[in-house]
């Protein structure tokens, strides 16, 4: 009996023994898959950690835009689109702020005054820059904005901006409406800010920071991440399966990378001026400040027709720069005429049996915003998410009316994400069957202000292909493509989102969507051209009048 007893005691120690090592075995081995499989993941899955022993590349400031793999064709493209944004800046060194451009002592004359113009012409004006000593610039390379307008006729319109690279600048207006019609110049950045602003965009492309949090059980860890990271610690590859969409964070230092949570904005990086750099970004001395006019800042303008109506007279051949104008505080393309949604009936006329999609930024979310707030019948599901994050729905279940709204994918500077909500709008497209019944809405810009335009480039390049594809297999699909908007400045906010820079992603933009079948709101043009303060999220009279477009694109008018 003692003999099996000791016999039984033996094979429990081996038991146990052989279990421990299991188990060690085990551990190794998902430490070791977690530590070094490159392959790629989906966004919203487990994420595989890289070495820089693994990739054997230097981890000094890795990008995922550095490393893209382009055919011919879109390295052309993109070597086209970069020379297309490229900011002509002269090379010298760091200028004294007293040499810097003046708004206050620079000033603008109309060119070709008379004693009346009519509606349909070109209205030329010189600008000429000086410094703080009063001296005129002999380079150029600031960045003006430039419109006309008339107050009491709630009209205004946009001008083309000429830079000489002599401290001169044409601007060029078509007069579009009749009355009395001012000029307005203003400088919204210095040629000595821009250069400021160019060397974050490639030297600090991680200024603004994101994190996630990861967490299994009680233990939980916050980290970093971004399509940049410095340094050579250990990352988490949460790059996207589909459209290989960069995206990493550091690896904690207990947890697997499939344990992330979440996705949220860190915060913005301090301390990236020196003290002489940040004398160009000063509120009140020369971030939008207006430049006055040495002579009369106005014109007359009297209609084409004989007998003068309080509508303006526009030919619609008469080209696309401006796209439209504000007339009466309606926004009128000159391209094809826009209907007016002034009731809530007509949109839910319009919609009637249609599933619309809205994708992108927070200024997509605006749309779905004024839609279930003006639209009574479209009732809002509660799906427990994130407040200003999404993902949204509303229904209109007599109707047939189905909206959705989705955020995009990273970088995106939201509160908090979920990272299972986390999607790329190309993915979702690609999901998207389509139709005459099926209208979508994209509007992606504001969070790509901060990296070289190689990032934004890429994301566009997926966007539009998922777009291309969709409309192959379904062309009836309405596509709208909504532009990013001008917005106030202040020293910080200039830093990470400028309008300079949010001027180059409107060039991108028009650039690559051009030809490619989709509708465009001209949220750019509609902002600067309008009366009110620039704001990034427009207020509710510039919001209307971007649906009463995207409206016009879905049903339109049938003259």
């Amino acid at each position: 009996m003692w003999t099996n007893f000791f016999k039984l005691r033996v094979f429990c120690y081996l038991f146990v023994v052989l279990m421990v090592v299991v188990l060690v075995f085990n551990v190794t081995q998902v430490e070791y898959l977690d530590h070094e499989t490159i392959s790629e993941t989906f966004i919203d899955s487990s994420g595989q950690y890289i070495s820089s022993q693994a990739t054997g590349f230097s981890r000094n400031a890795y990008c995922g835009y550095e490393h893209q793999t382009l055919s011919s064709q879109e390295r052309l493209e993109e070597d086209a689109l970069l020379a297309a944004s490229k900011w002509k800046v002269p090379d010298v060194d760091l200028v004294p702020f007293v040499k810097s451009t003046d708004p206050s002592s620079s000033y603008f004359v109309i060119l070709n005054s008379a004693a009346f113009f009519r509606v349909g012409s070109q209205l030329e004006v010189l600008v000429h820059v000086q410094d703080f000593r009063g001296k005129p610039k002999k380079y150029g390379g600031d960045y003006l904005q430039a419109r006309i307008h008339s107050p009491e006729l709630q009209a205004g319109a946009v001008g083309r901006v000429v830079d000489y690279q002599n401290g001169f600048y044409k601007v060029f207006f078509t007069l579009l409406w009749p009355g009395r019609v001012r000029v307005s110049i203003s400088l919204v950045h210095p040629s000595e800010g821009i250069r400021v602003l160019q060397r974050l965009q490639e030297e600090k492309p991680d200024r603004v920071y994101f994190k996630s949090l990861f967490r299994s059980g009680r233990i939980s860890e916050t980290m970093k991440c971004n399509v940049c990271l410095p340094g050579s610690l250990p990352l988490c590859n949460f790059t996207d399966r589909y459209t290989g969409e960069p995206w990493f964070c550091f690896k904690p230092k207990k947890l697997p990378c499939s344990s992330r949570i979440n996705h949220f904005k860190g915060g913005y990086t301090k301390g990236l001026l020196t003290a002489a750099e940040s004398a160009f970004f000063q509120s009140g001395v020369n971030i939008k400040m207006p430049i006055n006019s040495s002579g009369p800042d106005w014109v007359t303008v009297i209609s084409r027709r004989i007998k003068e109506t309080d509508d303006p007279e526009v030919s619609q051949d008469s080209g696309t720069f401006p796209s439209g104008y504000f007339y009466k505080d309606q926004w009128r393309p000159r391209r094809f005429k826009m209907r007016h949604f002034n009731d809530p009936d007509n949109i839910t006329e319009c919609l009637q049996r249609k599933m619309v999609y809205l994708f992108g930024d927070s200024t997509a979310r605006q749309w779905f915003e004024y839609l279930t707030t003006f639209v009574p019948d479209l009732v809002e599901f509660n799906l427990g998410s994130p407040k200003n994050v999404g993902p949204f729905l509303a229904v209109d279940q007599k109707h047939d009316i189905l909206l959705k709204y989705r955020c995009h994918g990273p970088p995106i500077r939201f509160t908090s994400v979920f990272s299972n909500d986390l999607h790329y709008v190309a993915n979702e497209l690609n999901r998207i069957v389509g139709g005459k019944n099926t209208v979508v809405a994209i509007a992606v810009w504001s969070h790509f202000s901060t990296f070289p335009l190689e990032v934004y480039i890429r994301r566009l390049r997926n966007i539009r292909r998922a777009v291309v594809q969709l409309l192959d297999r379904s062309p009836k699909t309405v596509i709208v493509v909504r532009t990013g908007n001008a917005q106030e400045l202040g020293p910080e906010v200039s830093l990470y989102n400028s309008d300079w820079y949010n001027f180059q992603l409107d060039t991108v933009l028009r650039r690559m969507f051009s030809g490619v079948g989709v509708y465009l709101v001209d949220a750019w043009e509609m902002t600067l051209a309008h009366h009110l303060p620039h704001k990034l999220h427009p207020e509710e009279v510039i919001v209307k009048n971007q649906l009463d477009m995207f409206l016009s694109y879905v049903c339109p008018s049938e003259t």
